[in-house]
């Protein structure tokens, strides 16, 4: 379902320089000359005082590459989302890559100097190679990626819409409507946020966290290659160097996947459990990692390791440990109670783990059947099949979600509330810190480019809300009113984000707005959704990237034209990709239709969907009022609201309990929140490696952690994404497949039938056995 996620604050790898920087001369903030250093000790230890503003970084390089590792990101996410296990991208793939291509080609082309006369910017000097390779161009091309990726989030969001009403309601959208509902929802937040910068990017103490991992490791790259501690010995001296390592250990992940992604498919998921016992319901529900609780369900394949939840290796271990106490609280203490315990929401009717809708009778809910011509709820239609039904899983779901966004604006009040407001009150002090004085040596954005940016995307979005309706099926009023939602909310969230590395989302808070202004219209709901979830979003990763530039001392033109474009190309392959893979690849994302090792499932989408239904279609009042089954779920919202109450209660009372402050309620109840799409054996996989690489390897082998973590990382990324590409279009696309026991088109490969099998007394489903 959709996420609120809350992001733990980040742990900062610093050099053993730094480190003794550290324990000579620590500072007190408050002590601290601004016009020196920053304010903030985090960014005093990872972000360098200093500018050499002779770099060039509109080089032929740059674009070369950022426009090229855009397009194939934007590619490779896209490709990947329709999948069963949609890996993302991110740009830390492109940022580890593009080093060693980078400094190839200042090695290789031409020095020769052109002089070009451009319209508006007179006679300029231009050269194929400016000189050595650096990290500010090196920067804006990672900045590109992250455009490529929807600034991590795989594909731009605004694809899900197109994909349900070709896929799911098998309706038409043209390419036009398409294209201007994915570039305006990705563009519409640029336009404010821009105006906003003064207040969350040029002040010190707005110091967005999550920018100094990306700085630490531009830093770690453009290290000398070379470089070693004294102590060390020789044979450390000749270790292997990062590019060697990327490309062997990118190789070795590039041959691996042919295993598990076509010859021994049963390696994706390692569901021992279901293969002890092959007749055994219960057995099955407990082990299956697709399908069921996923109890010692593993893996060896990449994709499931790192879909959904992104890489473990560049995630800091307290945050994994987070993620794993709340999914062990839910996935072992509480579904096995509400399932097998108090049969929550007649839990033993559906299956244990699914996100599909359902009729009280345990069958398949038939949406189609409920839509009429006009694209809304039939309700004589609606009434004759009943109500909608949840899995208990799906449904205590959305429970801690509610909680989840309740709590974290609790929680960030609580415990961060003095800080915040502290930092706001500091950033409206008119002195500059030595990074902002650093910046004024370059031109800023006019304030116009922002307001033109805003304007249009408006008038084209009102265009499109105006004459193709038929299609989107939104008022222009609902665009206003998602615009004018995400606006209020983007500067305090901003100042959240900036200041915490915490970020509450707005997309449920929309679904249900929309869904009890507008019930019975699912597009309606999903596009309100996304104008005023995702423009809010955007707007927030725009500004983390300008402070991004801030640090990096890239000139802010650059860096908007850079995401401005990036931006526009990414919806752009988003789109043709998307409208590709739904017209050549028969019956996808239908998962009865498909074969049942189909890997064409889109759970993702599938997820979308389901909320297109719940939210607008049926609409909340069916689901979660009065006149539905999951009324009670709205206490949710309280209980999340009052939770960190009682941690902070419990802090006031025993101050010296170090450990109390770190119970984290949003990051514990939004544990599963990626579930589902997300599977138990994403969360297995995800869980046992972080903790081997962020805590055995950092612990005992911190040298070659800091050198080679993060190049593994992005290595498996990308060699893995290069062979999902190539076996689809070499035996894909053919539908070239083995027949055995571990790879076979035809039957479930990890072999656990019976997890989706209901449990209760009565119901009969195809294939499994009576209760």
């Amino acid at each position: 379902m959709g996420t609120v996620l809350t992001e733990a604050p980040i742990v900062n790898s610093t050099t053993d320089e730094e480190a003794t920087l550290v324990k000579t001369a620590k500072y007190d903030e408050q002590d601290v000359n601004e016009d020196e250093v920053s304010p903030i000790e985090e960014v005093r230890l990872t972000v360098p005082n200093e500018d050499d503003t002779s770099l060039p970084v509109w080089t032929f390089r740059m674009w070369f590459l950022g426009l090229i590792s855009c397009a194939l990101l934007s590619f490779l996410n896209q490709f990947f989302s329709f999948r069963k296990e949609p890996l993302i991208i991110s740009q830390i793939t492109v940022q580890v890559a593009t080093l060693p291509i980078g400094r190839f080609m200042a090695s290789v082309l031409p020095t020769t100097k052109f002089y070009l006369t451009i319209p508006g910017f007179g006679k300029r000097e231009f050269s194929l190679n400016p000189g050595p390779f650096n990290m500010k161009e090196h920067a804006l091309i990672s900045i590109f990626a992250n455009a490529g990726s929807a600034f991590g989030g795989g594909a731009a969001y605004a694809v899900y819409i197109v994909t349900i009403i070709k896929a799911f309601y098998k309706r038409h959208i043209s390419y036009l409507a398409g294209w201007i509902l994915i570039v305006t929802t990705q563009v519409l937040g640029y336009g404010w946020a821009g105006l906003l910068r003064k207040y969350v990017v040029e002040p010190a103490h707005m110091w967005w966290p999550s920018t100094l991992v990306q700085i630490s490791l531009f830093r770690t790259l453009h290290g000398k290659e070379n470089e070693v501690d004294e102590k060390e010995t020789a044979e450390v001296q000749h270790r292997t160097s990062r590019t060697k390592f990327f490309v062997i250990a990118m190789m070795c992940s590039f041959l691996w996947y042919s295993v598990p992604g076509y010859f021994f498919q049963s390696l994706q998921s390692i569901a021992w459990v279901c293969w002890a016992f092959p007749n055994s319901v219960t057995a099955h529900q407990l082990g299956s990692g697709f399908s069921g609780l996923g109890f010692g369900a593993l893996t060896l394949d990449w994709t499931v390791v790192a879909s959904f939840l992104g890489s473990p290796l560049v995630s800091p271990f307290f945050a994994i440990v987070n993620v794993l106490i709340g999914y062990v609280l839910i996935i072992c203490v509480v579904m096995p109670i509400a399932y097998w315990g108090l049969n929550v929401y007649n839990a033993k009717t559906f299956p244990i783990f699914s996100a599909g809708l359902y009729t009280a009778q345990g069958q398949y809910y038939n949406i189609t059947a409920i839509v009429n011509d006009k694209f809304e709820i039939d309700r004589d239609a609606y009434d004759k099949q009943g109500r909608v039904n949840l899995s208990s899983f799906f449904a205590l779901t959305y429970g801690f979600g509610f909680a989840t966004i309740a709590s974290t604006l609790t929680h960030v009040g609580l415990f961060y509330g003095r800080e915040i407001l502290a930092r706001y009150r500091a950033s409206k002090d008119q002195r500059m810190d030595i990074h902002t004085k650093l910046m004024k040596k370059y031109d800023d954005i006019p304030s116009w480019w922002f307001y033109l940016l805003l304007a249009g995307s408006m008038l084209v979005s009102l265009a499109l809300c105006i004459f193709l309706k038929d299609e989107v099926q939104m008022p222009f009023w609902g665009l206003i009113f998602a615009a004018g939602l995400a606006f209020i909310f983007t500067l305090p969230i901003a100042i959240i984000t900036a200041t915490t590395n915490q970020t509450p989302g707005l997309n449920v808070i929309t679904e249900y707005i929309m869904g009890y202004i507008l019930p019975g219209e699912p597009i309606s709901n999903v596009c309100f959704k996304t104008y005023g979830y995702i423009s809010m979003a955007q707007a927030i990763s725009f500004l983390s990237d300008f402070k991004l530039g801030h640090y990096m001392k890239i000139p802010p033109r650059s860096m908007f034209l850079v995401q401005f474009i990036g931006t526009l190309l990414a919806a752009t392959v988003n789109l043709f990709v998307a409208m590709w893979l739904l017209d050549s690849i028969e019956n996808i994302c239908q998962q009865d239709l498909l074969p049942a090792n189909s890997p064409w499932t889109c759970p993702s989408q599938r997820v979308f969907f389901d909320a297109s239904v719940i939210w607008g279609l049926v609409a909340p009042k069916r689901i979660f009022g009065p006149l539905g089954n999951y009324a009670a779920l709205n206490w949710f919202f309280l209980g999340g609201l009052i939770g960190p109450f009682a941690v902070w209660i419990l802090h006031i009372l025993f101050p010296r309990q170090s450990w109390i402050p770190l119970i984290n309620l949003p990051v514990l109840l939004g544990a599963t929140a990626s579930m589902p799409p997300a599977t138990p054996v994403n969360y297995n996989a995800w869980i046992v490696v972080g903790i081997i690489f962020n805590f055995f390897v950092f612990r005992y082998r911190k040298k070659w952690w800091q050198r080679y973590n993060y190049i593994l990382s992005a290595a498996l990324d990308a060699g893995v994404a290069f062979m999902a590409v190539m076996l689809y279009f070499s035996v894909g696309i053919e539908e070239k497949n083995l027949h055995w026991w571990g790879s076979n088109p035809n039957i479930d490969t990890e072999h656990c039938p019976l997890a989706q099998c209901p449990t209760a007394k009565g119901v009969i489903v195809d294939d499994c056995p009576p209760f």
